[in-house]
């Protein structure tokens, strides 16, 4: 939903036939390479340079947290063709196997099955051929596809969220404290309900979004509402994730017996606030959105 979504959408016909096939059948992995050490959210402010040289372009620089990348035998490269900001902007191929990358596992608070890597490129030769798009063309389609990655991070939130419920709400019938059960206690029964409360409205919110795909409107109309949606994907899950820890006592904060579960959610939460763009971002993101439609209706 990441790395693969900018070549089907402006790759040539060449890096199509000779990458996706294989990715969608799932004999080859490729991930997306954007976020660097000084440039996460602030996209346009990437450092890794391309500079082409004849029928190559060099590649320096470095990517941080990326996904996949350990797994990864082609990486969509965000990197700098041109100027400064976002219009000088390129998507490239690279392949894994190419000389001068190095690719180290970055051990994360949640797990190690998501292969969070740092990626570091010195003097790597990256056939002109393997150009998304074209040159300056990156921002863009990056910022389109920055829609599907938030949509499928909201989505696995919201299964998360309801994790924790499900958890919660099992556990809080069986277990007993002051001569009856925990979900006996009204505050208890006020914990649950306010956590299906809250995931059964960010449940209806992707349904709507999920329908206003499928009838065909387009991502530059979507970005605000993916926006908003991944807010209170995160913060649901968060709030989720805490009460359900709360319900579990001292059981939810060690990795064994009835609270591990909750004990392993509870360490994604970060993992769903901050990439993709973290909530402050997407907020604020959000009402410049609405600004410039304001600005330009002259109201």
């Amino acid at each position: 939903s990441m790395a693969l979504p900018p070549l089907l959408a402006a790759g040539s016909e060449y890096l199509k036939n000779k990458v996706c096939r294989d990715v969608i059948t799932g004999n080859a992995h490729i991930c997306l390479a954007i976020s660097e050490p000084s440039a996460g959210s602030d996209v346009a402010n990437i450092e890794t340079t391309a500079v082409r040289v004849g029928d190559y372009y060099i590649v320096n620089g470095s990517k941080k947290w990326i996904t996949g990348g350990l797994c990864a035998d082609y990486f969509t490269t965000a990197v700098r063709t041109g100027g400064k900001g976002y219009e000088g902007i390129s998507l490239l191929l690279i392949e894994r196997n190419t000389p001068g990358i190095s690719v180290r596992k970055m051990e994360t608070q949640f797990d190690s099955c998501h292969s969070t890597t740092f990626i570091t490129f010195e003097d790597v030769k990256v056939p002109v051929c393997n150009l998304i798009g074209q040159e300056g063309m990156g921002f863009m389609l990056l910022m389109l596809n920055f829609n599907h990655e938030r949509f499928v991070i909201s989505i696995s939130a919201c299964r998360a969220a309801r994790m924790c419920y499900e958890e919660a709400i099992k556990y809080a019938s069986v277990r007993e404290t002051f001569g009856k059960t925990l979900i006996q206690h009204q505050i208890i029964r006020y914990k649950l309900a306010e956590m299906v409360r809250q995931i059964e409205a960010l449940y209806d919110n992707i349904e709507r979004i999920a329908y206003q795909y499928k009838c065909g409107v387009t991502d530059t109309r979507m970005g605000a509402q993916v926006a908003l949606l991944k807010v209170q994907a995160s913060k649901t899950f968060e709030y989720c994730a805490r009460e359900a820890s709360q319900i579990f006592g001292g059981s939810s904060i060690v990795k064994e017996g009835k609270g591990k579960i909750v004990e392993r959610l509870y360490r994604e939460v970060r993992a769903q606030a901050i990439p993709g763009g973290s909530e402050e971002i997407l907020l604020d993101f959000s009402m410049r959105h609405v600004a410039s439609k304001i600005k330009k209706s002259k109201l």
